[in-house]
């Protein structure tokens, strides 16, 4: 399966050569693949079925996405955590300089979701995503945001000619582009495949100068969603592929070393194990909220009554200070400090630091818990 080859260029360095794409050699996929996908999809359609079933389903779809913001954003470096980028969405003070990294690939995701209601998925909605990503953030060097480079990159090392990876010269990333642009748009491949193809190829190409693998790993999740896999959003894969890191990148490694089934059995693990532990975490949530609104609806009924507003505001951020408490159910802040002061007696907020003395923030723990697993 030939997807190219590293050779000299013009430029005095070695650089890799891309083959025209896909062949049909690449399209012919073993009965192994095939039914690897075929179970694949069917989880993804269980995990479809299951977030219909969940209450506040949009919430909860928020949590996905930031936890998938998250890894990705950890994949290229990032140390903020899930609950730094709450503390900053939020608007409290995080403990990571960097947690904005997250918000950043949040805002670019919506971006995307709200862009394919009347725009598909195409080179120029790929740099439109990329604008939005990387427009003021952070970044190891000048990122160009919404171009596609016009200089050479490289990947590990300090040069091109020490580098781990060199992608496609300008002028051979521009044809790998255009068959990258055809073959997006193609519709008799299995969708879960495709996207497979889709991500290894751009992060092949590399076509941007920085923040290739967070786009990348946007177009799977977007590609998905376009494709009606997904009729919501809730199939994110970062989390696998920062959990396998160095596996991610020697299969990427690999892909342009032409071992294309090597990647797509990867992907497709990731898939299914993916689907699987987020069919077991909208199970939990289920569970979770059954059992806490429970509790709150014991107590008498004025309390019981402000003591759901508030947990169903958790559910979307669970982070909470009695200032913004007060705001949430229209109390005084002492009215408020005392309906969480309740919700910590009955397990459901915790303190985010023992230390505080002024201006605490509480959480919700239980529920954070499950996304961080």
């Amino acid at each position: 399966m030939s997807i190219g080859q590293i050779l000299q260029n013009t430029g005095g360095y070695k650089s890799f050569v891309p083959a025209s794409f896909p062949t049909e050699e690449i399209l012919h996929l073993s009965p192994e693949i095939i039914a690897k996908a075929a179970t694949a999809e069917r989880l993804i359609g269980k995990l479809d079925g299951i977030t219909h079933t969940l209450p506040y389903a949009n919430f909860f779809i928020s949590m996905y996405i930031l936890k998938d913001a998250t890894y990705s954003a950890q994949i290229e470096g990032t140390k903020a955590t899930m609950m730094d980028a709450l503390e900053l969405e939020a608007g409290f003070q995080s403990h990571e300089t960097d947690a904005d990294d997250i918000l950043f690939y949040i805002k670019a995701l919506n971006y995307g979701i709200a862009r394919l209601t009347d725009f598909p998925i195409s080179l120029r909605f790929i740099r439109e995503l990329h604008k939005e990503l990387m427009t003021n953030a952070r970044s190891s060097h000048f990122s160009d945001p919404g171009e596609f480079r016009r200089s050479q990159n490289w990947i590990g090392g300090t040069n091109l000619q020490n580098a781990a990876y060199v992608p496609p010269t300008t002028e051979d990333m521009q044809k790998a582009l255009t068959d990258l642009g055809v073959f997006i748009h193609r519709t008799d491949i299995i969708p879960i495949v495709h996207a497979a193809l889709t991500h290894a190829q751009f992060e092949t190409i590399h076509p941007f100068l920085d923040g290739n693998g967070r786009t990348g790993r946007l177009i799977i999740s977007l590609f998905l969603y376009q494709r009606q896999i997904l009729e919501k959003p809730v199939l994110f894969l970062s989390s696998y592929f920062k959990k396998h890191q160095q596996l991610y990148y020697q299969k990427l490694d690999g892909y342009h070393n032409n071992q294309v089934n090597e990647w797509l059995n990867f992907f497709l693990d990731a898939v299914i194990e993916t689907a699987n532990e987020s069919i077991e975490t909208s199970k939990k949530i289920t569970s979770l909220i059954e059992t806490d609104m429970r509790k709150i609806q014991a107590l008498g009924k004025r309390e019981a009554t402000s003591g759901v507003v508030l947990l169903q505001s958790l559910f979307k951020t669970p982070l909470v200070t009695s200032a913004s408490a007060a705001r949430i159910m229209k109390y005084t802040r002492t009215g408020a400090q005392k309906v969480i002061d309740r919700f910590i007696e009955l397990d459901i907020l915790q303190p985010r630091s023992e230390t505080e003395k002024y201006g605490k923030t509480f959480f919700y723990k239980k529920y954070v818990d499950i996304f961080n697993n």
